[in-house]
């Protein structure tokens, strides 16, 4: 039995996920496949990602190939309610509300591992975590998995290096036409989009402040740079430093960018990024946001730690009075600003991110007991099939390398 808000709210939902539907032409053709060859008969998927329309829809498409599902979300912030209603409405099994407390998160990931998942597909890596904690009971029933995100897979190769994973993990993250687009693309516009509705401020002319120069900061400071503001690189990396530098933009540490930044994002799946001495040389007014997957890159309690006031100033944004009487404004709790004040990444790109995941689904029960790895890179061919069909989708046409190209390109002689 699901675990929702409220099952009144379907109608919205549905029409939500209907929506997405009609643009995800990628998805589109996997159901249509999923429902004539029923890849995943039989099969129980327990599945923890951002539960708004694209997750359903993906929940959606892996269902016509014959799955069931147990379905939660990855973070409290971002589950739609009326999206859940849908899904629970089809008669797939949620466990998922918004605004839910910590213990009611941990009772929403424990109810949907709780019954023997084959496949698991995750995000951020709770339940990979749970399994191996506190339900090892049910790992011998489980085939293996798909990890989204950055920090997920972050987490994967740290229990893989200590010897800890149980099963095979898909690192879905790390293909092609899922990071160079959703990371880069969908983190770009999607945190714009987050931070906009939000603030109802203009952009133009202001310093932003992007915290990481990986996939999604290079998307999160294009985007700002299209706004017309002047951005600010901080990074630990040297050669990301050196790229953003290339790429046009300021780099210099956090305590220095801290006393310049009118926004300020952070995007390094690290923890302890912005904190309290930031705070104290912070411009009047200054906006903070997260955009990676966990509240602690912005060091929200050492905030509420240090404030003298703090107060809700408009929906979702949250005023902190600071000692010396300069204000700061955090979003959305310091949690992921595109999903806990937006509606994620748009549809487009989450077709192909989520025809990852279908593809890899379907890879591991085709390899079933086969895969002597714990951690699998998602083949080339999966990467192929998904760019393949999605430049049919978008019309276009490319060139084809001929026999004699091939065996130029297979041969040392020139």
């Amino acid at each position: 039995m699901s675990m929702i808000r409220d099952i009144a709210l379907a109608p919205s939902g549905k029409k939500k996920i209907e929506w997405v539907r009609r643009n995800c032409p990628l998805l589109r053709s996997l159901e249509e496949d999923f429902r004539k060859t029923q890849p995943f008969a039989g099969k129980r998927i327990a599945l923890s990602i951002h539960l708004e329309a694209k997750t359903a829809y993906l929940c959606k498409v892996l269902a016509a190939g014959g799955a069931e599902l147990f379905v939660t979300g990855s973070n409290p912030l971002s589950t739609q309610d009326d999206v859940a209603a849908a899904l629970a409405a089809e008669g797939l099994n949620i466990y998922a509300w918004h605004g839910s407390t910590e213990e009611e998160y941990y009772t929403h990931l424990r109810e949907t591992l709780s019954h023997h998942a084959n496949i698991i597909v995750d995000d951020g890596g709770d339940l990979v975590h749970m399994l191996h904690t506190e339900l090892q009971d049910e790992l011998p029933y489980v085939i293996g998995g798909c990890e989204e995100t950055t920090t997920g897979i972050l987490r994967l190769i740290a229990m893989n290096n200590e010897g800890k994973l149980r099963f095979p993990m898909m690192k879905v993250n790390n293909a092609d036409c899922k990071h160079l687009f959703d990371n880069r693309y969908g983190t770009g516009q999607s945190v714009w989009d987050g931070i906009n509705r939000t603030t109802n401020l203009i952009v133009a002319g202001k310093n932003v402040v992007v915290a990481g120069y990986g996939w999604c900061g290079k998307g999160v400071a294009m985007r700002a740079k299209g706004l017309g503001a002047k951005v600010i690189v901080t990074e630990v990396n040297p050669v990301k430093a050196i790229e953003a530098v290339m790429d046009g933009f300021e780099v210099m540490p956090m305590h220095k960018a801290a006393e310049r930044g009118d926004f300020f994002v952070t995007v390094t799946g690290c923890a302890g990024v912005i904190t309290e001495p930031d705070f104290m040389v912070m411009k009047e007014g200054a906006i903070l946001c997260n955009a990676g997957h966990f509240d602690v890159e912005v060091d929200m309690k050492g905030l509420r730690r240090i404030a003298v006031h703090a107060e809700e100033v408009r929906n979702n944004i949250m005023g902190y009075t600071l000692p010396n009487g300069r204000h700061v404004y955090v979003l959305a709790e310091g949690r992921l600003v595109n999903l806990a004040a937006g509606d994620g990444h748009p549809a487009e790109i989450m077709d192909m991110s989520f025809a990852i995941q279908a593809l890899s689904v379907k890879y591991l029960i085709e390899n079933e007991g086969k895969l002597t790895e714990k951690l699998i890179d998602i083949p080339l061919e999966v990467d192929l099939e998904v760019a393949n069909r999605k430049l049919s989708f978008l019309g276009i046409e490319i060139d084809k390398l001929t026999p004699e190209q091939e065996k130029y390109l297979n041969s040392s002689a020139v």
